[in-house]
């Protein structure tokens, strides 16, 4: 089971580069590591565990904070629908 799960936590990430838009690649990534989080923890292996929490960490992050930027933009924007 935990070498199935370390090969679909990498598809998961790697595939993650498939996408365009940068919201989307960063929720991928964070799934990967999450994936990658939980192979860590069948294995005890730490150091997997830690340097994907802190990927998860940083793509929700970013992910957030240019959502945030989007709809602060969004609201500047006058309506063109008039």
């Amino acid at each position: 089971m935990p070498e199935w799960l370390g090969w679909s936590a990498t598809a998961v990430f790697v595939g993650s580069y498939g996408f365009r838009r940068p919201g989307a690649i960063r929720v991928v990534q964070a799934l990967g590591a999450c994936l990658w989080i939980v192979y860590g923890v069948l294995l005890g292996a730490r150091p997997v565990i830690l340097a994907n929490t802190l990927v998860v960490g940083a793509a929700m992050l970013s992910f957030w904070r240019d959502r945030r930027i989007a709809v602060a933009a969004d609201r500047q924007q006058p309506d063109a629908a008039v």
